[in-house]
This record gives C-alpha cells, structure tokens and sequence, in this order.
C-alpha cells in the first residue's frame, strides 16, 4: 500500500538551522504548512521527534506528504531514523515499506 499524498503541490525542505524538515505549498511559498523536528545522532542516524501541521493545513494529507518526502530523503542519502514522533511511529506501521530504515541508537 502506497501513502495518499497532499493533492497540493508542495516543497519539502531540510532547515538544518532550526533542526526541521518544512513544507511549504504553490499557494504561499513563504509561510510553511508545517514542519517535522528531527535531531542528528551521528553522521548516519536522525531521531525525528514531533510532526506540527499549521491550523488551516490539518486533515488534508499535508502530514503523509511531509513524513513521506522526508523518509524518502533520508533513504536517498542512506540514512537512519530513530522515531520518537507518534506520527511518524503510527505511519510506519500504516507503511511497512519503510520500516527498513529504524534504527536503535
């Protein structure tokens, strides 16, 4: 089973300043519609801690989006993830096919 995903265009960003992963949507690049808090364990590991959509961006697929893209991402760069996040913790178990990527560190 694949994620269902925002049907609005989004760009996911890694904030390494602020420790979070933003997504932004085509309709207001400036202000994000949430964010996914992560900390670095080690140059391989990254506990992602807290999932916040923004009010006005809740139950419309913006958090699968976001924690989709950000999975993606650090599989890409061979990374992983320690979740401490509920949201994240629940949606691996909605998609196993991502399990490969906790660690216990």
């Amino acid at each position: 089973m694949q994620p269902e995903l925002s049907s609005t265009p989004v760009t996911v960003v890694k904030n390494t300043g602020r420790e979070r992963y933003e997504i932004f949507t085509a309709e207001d690049p400036v202000e994000f519609a949430g964010f996914l808090g992560y900390r670095v364990i080690d140059e391989r590991n990254v506990e992602l801690q807290h999932t916040i959509i923004s009010e006005g961006f809740s139950r419309r697929g913006f958090a699968r989006t976001l924690v989709t893209a950000v999975l993606d991402q650090i599989r890409d760069e061979g990374g992983r993830i320690v979740p401490t996040c509920s949201y994240v913790q629940d949606y691996l178990e909605r998609f196993p096919q991502y399990s490969d990527l906790v660690t216990q560190a």
